[in-house]
């Protein structure tokens, strides 16, 4: 170690904690000891005055210097636990959120049936589809990514976990076979090009194709929200996550193609955070028809 503490836990992980910004750089540097020596948090505690040796403190010491340099933890590690599940993460993809654990809590409370068929756009590790296909087997998940480390990375987790998503490339819907879905569910990139928070926090370190959509953010939920009446059948709902303040922009976009029962949900921050609405099982399949084209 440059500075030379005593190599028992407690002083290495005393020693981390004062060069980890953040709000929890004590959590970071004991999950960063605990991924590389396999010990609990709880060893650390009971036993603080367990020795690593010289190689496994010099290991220890270029984590933090990564961490102490912005990194995430979660691409530190090489995993991330959302909704209870332990997933493999990369730098291809976004860190799950514990709020987009919200958008999943949204999807199990609409009145679907015991075998619908649902879509996940843009699933990155596959955190959502994953979460759903945990809560309900019966469901037939597809989930798409049009990142190809990404689709290699949802297909790993799926059979890691033994939950049954069909994971295929597709940007959107272009790839996709035609289907038909009593639910679309998407976390798409919704930040504006030119907004100053790309410069801080993790997203520093996050994939910009996964988080930016143009001028204003919305041109990924603009697609998404046109043509998705083309893939939903009657009845059919979409709920997409998307920013903080986007919340009326969004439901605009959701009105004027013609879905209903357009309401936004919170975050556990109390943010708008989501938009619903269903598709009316009125609408002829000839106007749907034209919305798996429309830009």
């Amino acid at each position: 170690m440059t500075s030379n503490p005593p190599l028992t836990c407690d002083a290495l992980l005393q020693w981390a904690a004062a060069r980890i910004a953040g709000d929890s750089p004590r959590l970071d540097a004991e999950l960063l000891l605990s991924h590389l020596t396999g010990l609990s948090r709880t060893h650390f505690r009971a036993w603080p005055e367990r020795t690593m040796t010289p190689a496994q403190a010099e290991a220890f010491e270029a984590l933090v210097a990564e961490r102490a340099a912005g990194t995430p933890v979660a691409y530190l590690l090489g995993h991330q636990e959302f909704w209870s599940l332990p997933l493999r993460v990369s730098r291809s993809t976004l860190i799950p959120r514990p709020d987009t654990e919200c958008l999943v809590e949204a999807a199990l409370a609409l009145p679907l049936p015991g075998d619908a068929r649902v879509l996940d756009l843009g699933t990155g590790t596959g955190a959502i589809a994953l979460a759903l296909a945990s809560e309900q087997p019966g469901w037939q998940i597809t989930a798409c990514d049009c990142v190809d480390e990404a689709v290699a990375l949802a297909r790993h987790n799926a059979g890691a976990l033994g939950l049954r998503v069909e994971v295929v490339a597709s940007t959107w819907f272009s790839g996709l076979a035609p289907a038909r879905y009593d639910l679309i569910v998407s976390n798409p990139p919704y930040i504006a090009s030119g907004d100053g928070h790309l410069n801080e926090g993790d997203v520093r370190f996050e994939p910009a194709s996964a988080l930016v959509s143009g001028r204003d953010g919305l041109d990924d939920l603009r697609q998404i929200v046109a043509q998705a009446p083309g893939w939903l059948g009657a009845g059919g709902w979409l709920l997409v996550e998307h920013g903080y303040d986007q919340a009326r922009a969004v439901a605009a976009l959701f009105r004027q193609r013609g879905f209903s029962g357009v309401r936004s949900l919170q975050d556990y921050g109390r943010r708008d955070r989501m938009t619903l609405g269903q598709w009316p099982a009125t609408v002829s399949d000839q106007q749907t028809a034209g919305g798996s084209d429309a830009q």
